[in-house]
């Protein structure tokens, strides 16, 4: 009982509606941030991935070379 009173003392609902417009200002400035850093991990990951791919090619190609001989 006593830890729902301490809990509503951080509730806070103001009578002036426009007193929301810079959280949602924030909000939607961190989800469009959030987006283009997430977006950048997956570019970063398809590069990695490519380069993944070539090493593995290289690597089995020189196998290949080295099992002729």
């Amino acid at each position: 009982m006593l830890l729902l009173s301490v809990l509503n003392l951080f509730l806070y609902f103001p009578e002036d509606k426009s007193e929301y417009i810079p959280a949602g200002i924030t909000t939607v400035i961190c989800l469009i941030v959030a987006f283009v850093v997430f977006r950048l991990f997956i570019k970063h990951s398809k590069k990695e991935q490519a380069q993944a791919e070539e090493l593995e090619k290289q690597i089995s190609n020189q196998e290949k070379n080295n099992s002729m001989k």
